[in-house]
This record gives C-alpha cells, structure tokens and sequence, in this order.
C-alpha cells in the first residue's frame, strides 16, 4: 500500500504548466513541522515536494499560495534521471489525490469574494428562522 497524508504550509506559491499532450499539473512544497523539537528547542520540518493533476491542478493554482495550510493525501512516486553531468538521480514526488484547502478564507486575498463568500455579510436575523420540532427529525 502506497499511502500518505499531510499536513502543511506552502514553502513559496504554486508553479502550473501542462504537459506536450495538454494536461495541467500544479507543483509546490510544504513544510511539515515533526512533533518534537531538536537538541537546540528549535522546531524541525520536512519538506515535501507535491504534484497535483487536471481539474485539481487548476484549483491549487487559483487558491493557494505562499503560506497556504494544506492537507493533502496522496502517494509516493519516484523518479529516476540523469543530470546535467550524467549521475543518475532519484527524486520522490507526493502525487495529491486530495488537497483540503486549511487556510482560513478570510486571510485570502479578497476575503473569499471570488466564492461568493464575505466572512463578514449580515447574518440572516433569528427572528426570521423557523422552529423545527425534533420529533419530525429522521434521526
């Protein structure tokens, strides 16, 4: 089983491009902070390179950022190539099959108006809302 979840925060903004047959892909890096700190008290991260395709590449370029608080599941896939000078290299890239959106709309630039959402438009007053008897629940 190849399986992994995260949790983390862009280390710079998304790069998007699409492949010779059309194909969109979205590439960052999060940060994960390990549950300890080091010898020093300072807090350790690790770094994890993402890859995210098609429709869900196109929504990491329109909604992340540089900061952005990610959770991602997905899997590992390396990735073996020659170099400039001709060594032979392996790189490991997380492909997301899932990226929830952690980072609060109101700190997105906007407020989160390009979803029709202001975290501060009026509330529908209680007055107006209509008692439910819990008898007629299904549960």
């Amino acid at each position: 089983m190849n399986k992994i979840i995260l949790i983390g925060n862009l280390t710079k903004d998304p790069e998007s491009g699409s492949t010779q047959g059309g194909v969109n892909f979205t590439r960052f890096t999060i940060a994960v902070n390990r549950p300890f700190t080091n010898s020093a008290g300072e807090r350790v991260a690790d770094y994890f390179d993402i890859i995210a395709w098609r429709q869900l590449a196109e929504r990491c370029a329109k909604y992340l950022f540089k900061g952005s608080k990610v959770g991602i599941n997905g899997y590992v896939q390396r990735q073996q190539y020659e170099d400039r000078d001709g060594i032979k290299r392996t790189s490991f890239d997380v492909v997301a099959e899932e990226v929830e959106f952690l980072t609060p709309r109101s700190t997105v630039a906007g407020g989160g108006a390009q979803d029709g959402y202001t975290p501060n438009e009026p509330r529908q007053p209680i007055s107006d809302m209509q008692p439910v008897d819990n008898d007629d629940l299904p549960f």
